[in-house]
């Protein structure tokens, strides 16, 4: 549920957007291999050890433009090139290159976490949830490496005494609340392990927060907002009451530089370029925050208004920017036009 308006049609978007995802997908360099080499000749090229998710310069963006591509295709199926969509998607998302990818992380099952992890089961949590013959065959057969990634939630959450609060991969509440669609479609089928292991991990990290120093944001390369991931996160797992209970503690003020939308001065510096997703993910937890905000509640306004700047200040970077920028934006942007 969102509570902003006059956004972007995303009908209007999705072909533009699709065509930047399909080519970024499948465009191997330049590439940042975060591979842990275990000797001299371990230095494979990407698509040898990634044969799904090869592309967009690093293997997260890879995965979350995966979904950003599928959830056009789910949305505005008119509007995207239907045709070279599931043509790519058929070539990447096999059983065989699947295996390979949940192969990867038994000798590295720190691989990616927990960025690359939620949105893996973001990408799941969409196929499974999606009654298309097309969906279902890429749903089975990347079944493996969710179960394997959602095992490793498990084992992770419970000795991971302290949350990051990053403004980029490493933020905890990120991290959770993406893999929340999954969990809770998991619990739907019967196991509620990674729903209750989540609930339990940010209720232990996040519920006493208060007065939190959001006026500190933005950092320079930050791609999230660490007060409004853990709002997002938190009214998600409390009931409607508790949480505007605990968002008055929290953010008992909404300070400016949180409302005022990023400057990105060097769009082509790749740290400097995050900031574009900070913006886009800013208005989507805006609108998020004011949907879940009651009728009556002052805030809602002021959210709804900043979503809609912060909207407009990184939309047209998606696309027609620099590579730094379009290996991974349009994901934002589809989080946003797409809720």
């Amino acid at each position: 549920m969102t509570g902003l308006a006059d956004l972007p049609d995303l009908t209007a978007l999705a072909a533009g957007y699709a065509r930047a995802i399909l080519g970024a997908i499948q465009q191997e360099y330049p590439n940042q291999l975060r591979h842990a080499m275990n000797g001299p000749d371990d230095r494979p090229r990407p698509r040898e050890v990634h044969p799904a998710f090869y592309g967009c310069y690093d293997w997260h963006s890879a995965v979350e433009m995966h979904w950003a591509l599928i959830r056009l295709l789910r949305l505005v199926p008119s509007g995207v090139p239907g045709d070279d969509v599931q043509r790519v998607l058929d070539r990447h998302l096999t059983v065989e290159n699947l295996q390979i990818e949940a192969a990867y992380f038994q000798t590295r099952p720190g691989f990616e976490r927990p960025y690359g992890w939620c949105w893996t089961l973001m990408l799941a949590a969409e196929l499974v949830s999606w009654d298309d013959p097309s969906a279902q065959r890429w749903s089975a057969a990347l079944r493996p490496l969710a179960e394997h990634i959602s095992g490793l939630y498990l084992q992770w959450l419970p000795r991971a005494t302290y949350p990051s609060r990053d403004g980029a991969h490493a933020n905890s509440a990120f991290g959770l609340v993406r893999a929340l669609p999954f969990a809770n479609l998991l619990a739907a089928s019967g196991d509620a392990r990674l729903l209750d292991a989540i609930t339990v991990c940010a209720l232990r990290w996040f519920l006493d927060d208060a007065g939190y120093p959001a006026g500190w944001e933005p950092g320079g390369a930050d791609f999230l907002s660490p007060a409004l991931t853990e709002a997002e996160l938190m009214s998600a797992v409390l009931s409607p009451a508790e949480f505007a209970t605990w968002f008055d503690r929290f953010l008992p003020e909404l300070p400016e530089s949180l409302l005022t939308p990023a400057v990105v001065s060097d769009p082509t510096d790749g740290q400097t370029a995050h900031l574009h997703g900070l913006n886009l993910y800013r208005a989507f937890a805006f609108g998020q925050l004011a949907g879940v905000l009651t009728a009556s509640d002052s805030r809602r306004a002021f959210l709804a208004d900043a979503g809609r700047r912060h909207a407009e200040a990184s939309l047209p970077a998606v696309s027609g920017s620099d590579y730094m920028v379009e290996h991974w934006l349009a994901a934002y942007a589809v989080l946003l036009l797409g809720a």
